[in-house]
C-alpha cells in the first residue's frame, strides 16, 4: 500500500498543479478580458457606416433626439438662440475669446462674426493684418469666434449649422472652466469642411489639459465619417452631457458614445473657425472668404 501510495504522488501533484494553472489561467484571461473592455469604454464608441433611420422632427421644444421628452428636458434660455434678431446678441454672446486670439495665422476678428438672415454666420478671410498683431504670428487670415457669456455644466445642446466649404475648421466646443486646478475641453465638432480628405470627416473629442493631480494634456475621440459632404448642407448636431456619460447626435442619431471621467466642470459654449495649418492644412485663396453658418442653438437641463 505504501509502495502505490508513494507512486500516485507525482501523478496527484501533476493533477494538483494542472488544476491551479487552468484556475489561474482562467482569472488571468478574464482580468485581461476585463481590463480590455474597460480601455474600449474609456476610448468610447464611434457609429461605422450610415446613421440608419432619424427622428422626424415634430417639436422645436425638445431635442430632435428625444422629442417626446422622456429625459424631461427644459429649455435653458441663456445658451439658446435662434439668430432672428437684427444683431448679436450681447445678452448671450461674446465676440471672440479673451483668453485666446486664434490659431495663427488666422486672427479672431469681430467684424467676421454677423447676424442676418436668422443666421448666426461666422467669417473667414485673406486679409492683411495689422503690424501689431503679425509678430505674434498673425498674417494675412483673419477667422471668427463667438463664446456664451454664461458657462455652463451637463444638458443637451443641440444646433442646426453648416460648416464652411474651405480648409478652415467649423468648430463648435465647450472650454475655460472657473474652477481652480481644472482645465477640461469638449469639442462636439471640428469640421473641415474642404480640407482634402476630411469633407466627410465629423471629428469629436474630450480634452483634459489640467487637474489637481496632473500637469499634462490627453484627450480621447472618434471620427464618424458621414455618407456626404458636411459643407454640402444644413444638418443637426447635438451633444448630451452628464456626470456620467457624453453623448453625440447627428439628425438625431447618436454616433458616438464616452464615459465622463473628467468633464464635470462649468464651460463656456463657443463656436469658432481657426486655420488649421498641420491638420486640415491652409484654405485656398480662390474659397475665401468662406463662413459657418448656424441656424439656431438650443439648449435643455434635465428636470430629473
Amino acid at each position: 500500500m505504501q509502495e502505490k501510495s508513494g507512486c500516485c504522488r507525482p501523478a496527484l501533484r501533476a493533477a494538483v498543479c494542472a488544476a491551479i494553472c487552468a484556475v489561474f489561467a482562467v482569472t488571468t484571461g478574464a482580468l485581461a478580458a476585463e481590463a480590455d473592455a474597460q480601455k474600449q469604454t474609456d476610448k468610447g464608441w464611434t457609429l461605422v457606416g450610415p446613421l440608419g433611420a432619424t427622428p422626424k422632427g415634430i417639436t422645436d421644444a425638445f431635442p430632435l433626439s428625444d422629442q417626446e421628452n422622456k429625459s424631461g428636458w427644459v429649455k435653458y434660455e441663456p445658451m439658446s438662440d435662434e439668430f432672428d434678431g437684427p444683431d448679436l446678441d450681447t445678452k448671450k454672446w461674446v465676440r471672440n475669446m479673451y483668453w485666446w486670439k486664434g490659431r495663427q495665422p488666422a486672427l479672431f476678428r469681430e467684424q467676421n462674426v454677423t447676424v442676418s438672415g436668422g443666421k448666426l454666420h461666422l467669417t473667414m478671410r485673406k486679409e492683411k493684418l495689422p503690424e501689431a498683431v503679425q509678430k505674434n504670428g498673425y498674417r494675412d487670415y483673419s477667422s471668427a469666434a463667438v463664446h456664451s457669456t454664461t458657462r455652463t455644466c451637463y444638458g443637451h445642446f443641440e444646433v442646426k449649422a453648416k460648416p464652411m466649404d474651405s480648409a478652415g475648421s467649423s468648430s463648435f466646443w465647450f472650454q475655460q472652466d472657473g474652477v481652480r486646478e481644472w482645465a477640461t475641453e469638449i469639442d462636439v465638432f471640428e469640421i473641415g469642411g474642404k480640407a482634402p480628405g476630411f469633407e466627410k470627416k465629423y471629428n469629436m473629442n474630450l480634452h483634459v489639459f489640467r487637474t489637481p493631480t496632473e500637469k499634462r494634456h490627453w484627450s480621447v475621440g472618434g471620427c464618424w465619417i458621414a455618407p456626404w459632404r458636411l459643407a454640402d448642407d444644413y444638418h443637426v448636431y447635438g451633444l448630451e452631457w452628464d456626470k456620467d456619460k457624453i453623448e453625440y447626435f447627428v439628425d438625431g442619431v447618436v454616433v458616438r458614445k464616452a464615459r465622463n471621467t473628467h468633464w464635470r466642470q462649468p464651460l463656456y459654449l463657443i463656436f469658432d473657425s481657426e486655420t488649421m495649418p498641420d491638420w486640415f492644412g491652409m484654405p485656398r485663396d480662390e474659397d475665401l472668404p468662406s463662413t459657418f453658418s448656424i441656424e439656431y442653438v438650443r439648449a435643455w437641463k434635465s428636470a430629473h
